[in-house]
């Protein structure tokens, strides 16, 4: 049934059973002073026809992704999604599924999850990858546990070029760990890291869309024994960029949102810890791994849960729950149906938007206050900015993040992005535009 009907018969015989005349008894152990006394401001019901008009009639006054062209990134990406996606994430053995706890019964969420794992590791070149995470900043601020908690070292350092939104949730983090956490500019790094730093936390590309030099990085880091932990929000771009295993990263922490899961608003989406071997015993959440039964029939089994629901809670390197396991089933159905191939074209795809989309605001007077060395999103700088986002925004063209809000020294800066769905008549089309608010 679509909802259960209660009729006031109903209400009376449930109040009789509970051995109480109102309902409003349920709710004594509330304070009166935070308790709402008042009837709520609801309309009177509707029929469900009528209930659907009004629905449709408030999601009317947004409008979707596919009825705009968006340039808007900034950890959160306008990707195309395959019609694979949505059909076997709809299969209800999938969206009804929880935690794999017997793994007789659930070998086809352990199997998703196993494919899952690997696809990351292959794709970031990382020795072993867990169940996923919350997002990239929750996954980012368990790899600084880890970080902290394999070196036994009390000092964090974060690049100031982390997603303002990875920095709040490490900074929690830090604090109910009694963690020191200091931000710096990565050409800060010498002279700060030491050998009380436990790591130091880098974004890949980073939120300016900038490519960092991890080999430079990495040696400063490992100099000083600490670790380098890099978090990634753009998924896409480890199909374009060398492995991070290749830079000598000794823990991945990334967002997968890019890979078949769609911006929903900003959420949800799901973040992925992955490590070299020697750190396999903290890595937080659930690792699954494959092995035989006594038949020697191949199976999937949940392995390694270093968490405090299945061992001593002082050794448990993190309380971590849900494993977005749905969202994460996305995106192996999404690179599975893509490809090696199909992704490592879709990124170049990415990277060739953003260099036509560069040059046309380079010609239409923007500034480059990071350069041009970047994946699918960069800055750009006019004095007029801000009010071309609002005009342009009247045309139905979403020109990316204004900066200044986040970081008052970028004034006049946006964040902007091109993916595979803004193609060259796209950008024209905002070229066009761009001219047309310029010189009118």
């Amino acid at each position: 049934m679509r909802f259960t009907p209660c009729n006031e018969r109903d209400r009376e015989e449930m109040l009789k059973a509970l051995g109480i005349k109102a309902a409003s008894e349920l709710f004594v152990d509330i304070p009166k002073d935070v308790l709402l006394e008042k009837q709520l401001s609801i309309t009177k019901a509707l029929g469900e026809m009528q209930l659907r008009r009004e629905i449709e009639s408030i999601a009317a006054l947004n409008k979707s992704a596919k009825q705009l062209s968006m340039f808007l990134g900034g950890g959160c990406y306008n990707h195309f999604i395959p019609a694979t996606v949505p059909a076997i994430l709809g299969r209800s053995e999938f969206y009804t599924a929880y935690t794999p706890y017997q793994a007789e019964i659930s070998q086809g969420m352990l199997q998703a999850i196993y494919e899952w794992q690997t696809y990351i590791c292959l794709l970031t070149g990382m020795d072993l990858a867990n169940a996923s995470m919350y997002d990239g900043a929750s996954a980012t601020a368990e790899a600084m546990i880890m970080a902290k908690n394999s070196s036994g070292r009390k000092k964090v350092l974060v690049a100031k070029g982390l997603n303002p939104e990875y920095k709040a949730v490490v900074g929690t983090y830090a604090k109910a760990n009694g963690l020191q956490l200091k931000e710096i500019e990565v050409d800060e790094l010498q002279n700060e890291i030491g050998e009380e730093t436990a790591c130091f936390i880098v974004q890949q590309p980073n939120f300016f869309g900038c490519i960092e030099k991890l080999h430079e990085i990495e040696k400063k880091v490992h100099e000083r024994g600490s670790l380098l932990v890099v978090a990634v929000a753009e998924a896409l771009s480890l199909a374009f960029l060398p492995k991070l295993a290749e830079a000598n990263v000794d823990i991945v922490a990334a967002d997968v949102q890019s890979f078949g899961n769609s911006m929903n608003f900003g959420g949800p989406s799901a973040g992925v810890v992955a490590c070299r071997q020697q750190f396999m015993r903290q890595l937080p959440g659930r690792l699954v791994g494959k092995t035989v039964d006594a038949s020697g029939k191949e199976g999937f089994v949940l392995t390694l849960q270093a968490r405090e629901q299945h061992i001593r809670r002082e050794r448990a390197s993190s309380n971590i729950c849900s494993n977005q396991a749905l969202c994460a089933l996305a995106s192996t159905v999404y690179l599975a149906t893509v490809g090696e191939k199909g992704l490592k074209d879709i990124a170049k795809e990415n990277h060739e938007n953003a260099e036509y989309l560069a040059s046309k605001l380079e010609k239409a007077g923007f500034e480059f206050p990071f350069g041009k060395n970047f994946f699918n999103e960069f800055v750009v700088k006019r004095k007029d900015a801000k009010e071309l986002q609002q005009k342009l925004l009247s045309k139905g063209i979403v020109f990316g993040l204004s900066l200044e809000e986040r970081f008052p020294e970028l004034k006049d800066c946006v964040l902007v992005a091109a993916t595979e769905m803004n193609d060259r008549e796209d950008i024209d089309k905002l070229a066009e535009q761009l001219g047309v608010l310029l010189w009118s």
